[in-house]
């Protein structure tokens, strides 16, 4: 079953990556990198935590997710910040990290109380 935090956050990981070629052929390949990496990442492990074995692996992915979400968003902060992306993108991509951090806390929340 997908979730709306996966559907979410691969939808973010598509405009990731598409940031992440442009950065690309920018030559700024370490920049495009950690960003492919942390924001490819969220859904990854959402996917992961369909499978859960446990609560407590459960709580783990779901946690690493919203780690990964805020990396992303530094990420995003500093690429801004330094000029290698547009205050346009950067504010469409950030709002979408802080879509799926909010999703993302009340879920560990949840699986903490359960």
């Amino acid at each position: 079953m997908k979730s709306v935090a996966y559907e979410k956050s691969f939808l973010f990981a598509v405009e990731i990556v598409q940031t992440a070629k442009k950065l690309t052929n920018e030559r700024k390949y370490e920049l495009a990198n950690q960003l492919i990496r942390s924001g490819t990442s969220i859904g990854a492990n959402l996917a992961e935590a369909v499978y859960a074995q446990s609560r407590a692996d459960l709580l783990t992915k779901l946690s690493i997710a919203l780690k990964e979400a805020a990396e992303s968003r530094y990420w995003l902060k500093l690429l801004t910040e330094t000029g290698d992306i547009s205050a346009v993108v950067s504010a469409k991509l950030t709002g979408q990290a802080d879509e799926i951090i909010r999703i993302l806390t009340t879920s560990v929340k949840t699986a903490k109380r359960e």
